[in-house]
């Protein structure tokens, strides 16, 4: 049997964003040759074809055409979020705001007629009701690289795009989804409108709105029913909060909003999205705040939750923590750790951090020590050190459980400290779609915290854990569990993911030899904390830190200020240019 070519296929990308970096990720595992170049000019295109000689270019992700003079010569395939025959920039927009029950994903050849090339191949799946970006995220992206694979494997065999129904090929084109088309009417759409509208626009553009009378966008909206029916108010009135949640009335019941970005006066800094609360504090603190129960019915909605699953004398609780971004700000961080310490007086033998639906945690929050800077007498270096110390407090809750066994279950992505608090626990898990960043270089050169200088050497070895973070490239979860990183690697999806999960978790706490399980965790801390304590590892790191945050290098301030405002890159890294570093062929 002939072996399938190996490929040359240069991605081509307005950002490294996550369906950019599984498809980097995956292709790169499948034997293929893969480098990235971002869509920075016409120009730098051209130049990175010339380079790289690629027999395909592969755009998962752009915000413009690919020059008429690259895709004239050079096979060019389009992923767009949408079925055959959908053409326009706002597809998954559109389908969520109609309601669709099924959409897909298309991959097609690049013509000078905007996604209207030959089709080379689809995939579709189920709409269920979540956020434009976590649809993106989880069902686009798995089938993006199902179909992405399939073109592949026609190239390998020098096929060419098979012939579909015409109507593939042709079809209305849809311009950019104007804030007009899915306005809110407070006073007459119900709750499941407003919610379809907002996460129609989450995570960009945005829900164009106002609040206070201010202008901003929504993000991050949660039904509010359950509360809202106790509290009296007419629909569009903000009557509540809840952690960083403002609670807005509907005519059949109510919405939180969690994030908001205010639009900008031209004297100020470009807007953040930040916490809805937080950015009206003034006008928020008179309203009643609805606190609920860690152990509490779904229907109320909280970042945090905790339940537990399995009979009496082998429980397994699990901590879900569902931060917006997997960003967890100083006070995030300060309710995680509280929420640790209550759930270590119940009486079970493994816990479960369960994490968020779409990230398990990226780490500290940015934004929040973004807008830290940009307030009179702020600092954004305190702000960075004060949420540093405040994940470092959460994670050393974790290393040091030991009346009990952890078990982090990674549903989605997690990324620099994010990973790091996934390694606190003595298991991690995760499913096949799941990428992780183990690394900190990208943001300014970062040295990291989190004791990933004490948990990672204990997992890879000390040159292996060198090697991960100084690549910087994203790695699936399934190279992970076979490098030795992730203890497991299961599931389909996330949801099958997680039903096995709480099996396998079950399954520990009624294991027989759970006792000496538990039993060698002990010893083990034990040993290692007398030949160097965690206190060592955290100063060290922080040492480190301190000099990130208040050193004459300003790398890491400005990596973040580029990336909070999504700034466009001025060129490629190194790492993922790979035509710009390599010989020419």
């Amino acid at each position: 049997m002939t072996e399938p070519r190996r490929l040359r296929v240069l991605l081509l990308a307005h950002s490294f964003n996550s369906l950019t970096q599984r498809l980097f990720a995956q292709l790169r595992g499948s034997r293929h040759k893969v480098s990235l170049e971002l869509d920075i000019s016409d120009s730098v295109t051209e130049e990175a074809v010339v380079l790289f000689r690629p027999d395909v270019v592969l755009a998962p992700f752009l915000k413009r055409r690919i020059t008429e003079s690259v895709w004239r010569q050079h096979l060019c395939l389009v992923v767009h979020p949408g079925v055959p025959g959908d053409r326009g920039p706002s597809s998954l927009d559109r389908a969520i705001l109609r309601g669709e029950l099924r959409w897909g994903v298309t991959v097609l050849q690049a013509t000078g007629e905007f996604d209207a090339g030959p089709v080379w191949a689809s995939e579709s799946f189920e709409m269920r009701a979540g956020t434009k970006a976590s649809l993106y995220r989880n069902e686009v992206t798995a089938c993006a690289v199902a179909a992405v694979q399939q073109c592949l494997r026609r190239l390998e065999r020098g096929e060419e795009a098979p012939a579909l129904p015409a109507e593939a090929h042709t079809g209305q084109f849809w311009p950019l989804l104007r804030q007009t088309e899915r306005a809110i009417d407070w006073s007459r759409d119900d709750t499941a409108t407003v919610l379809r509208k907002i996460r129609s626009a989450d995570g960009a553009p945005g829900l164009a709105g106002s609040l206070f009378g201010k202008p901003c966008h929504f993000f991050d909206a949660h039904d509010a029913t359950a509360a809202a029916r106790e509290l009296p108010g007419a629909a569009g009135d903000v009557v509540a909060r809840r952690a960083h949640a403002l609670l807005r009335k509907t005519v059949d019941g109510g919405v939180w909003i969690g994030h908001a970005c205010v639009a900008p006066d031209p004297s100020d800094e470009p807007p953040l999205k930040l916490p809805a609360a937080e950015i009206f504090a003034e006008f928020t603190a008179r309203l009643p705040d609805l606190p609920v129960p860690l152990s509490r019915d779904p229907s109320q909605w909280d970042e945090l939750r905790y339940r537990e699953i399995g009979p009496q004398g082998a429980r397994v609780g699990v901590l879900t923590f569902d931060f917006y971004n997997g960003a967890m700000s100083s006070r995030q961080c300060g309710r995680l750790l509280d929420a640790l310490r209550e759930v270590r007086t119940r009486d079970t033998r493994v816990l479960v951090l369960a994490g968020g639906a779409d990230f398990f945690s990226n780490g500290i929050h940015l934004n929040t020590i973004e807008a830290e800077g940009q307030r009179a007498g702020g600092s954004a270096a305190d702000a960075s050190l004060r949420n540093i110390e405040a994940i470092d407090d959460v994670v050393l809750e974790i290393l040091t459980m030991t009346e009990r066994l952890t078990v982090a279950a990674l549903r989605g992505n997690a990324g620099a400290g994010g990973v790091f608090l996934a390694l606190s626990a003595d298991e991690a898990w995760a499913h096949p779609g799941v990428v992780l960043n183990a690394h900190y270089k990208n943001m300014g050169n970062l040295y990291g915290s989190e004791y990933w200088t004490y948990v990672l050497p204990r997992r890879l070895g000390a040159q292996r854990a060198r090697e991960l973070t100084q690549a910087r490239l994203p790695q699936l979860a399934g190279d992970a569990a076979e490098d030795g990183f992730l203890d497991a690697c299961f599931g389909d999806d996330a949801a099958s993911f997680f039903d096995r999960a709480m099996q396998r978790a079950q399954a520990l706490a009624g294991s027989p030899g759970y006792e000496e399980q538990l039993a060698r965790k002990q010893r083990r801390r034990a040993i290692e904390e007398s030949e160097k304590p965690l206190a060592a590892y955290r100063e060290e790191e922080l040492a480190q830190m301190r000099r990130n945050f208040y050193g004459f290098d300003p790398s890491y301030h400005v990596a973040r200020y580029h990336f909070v405002h999504k700034l466009a890159h001025a060129w490629t890294p190194r790492h993922l240019a790979l035509h710009r570093t390599e010989p020419p062929r």
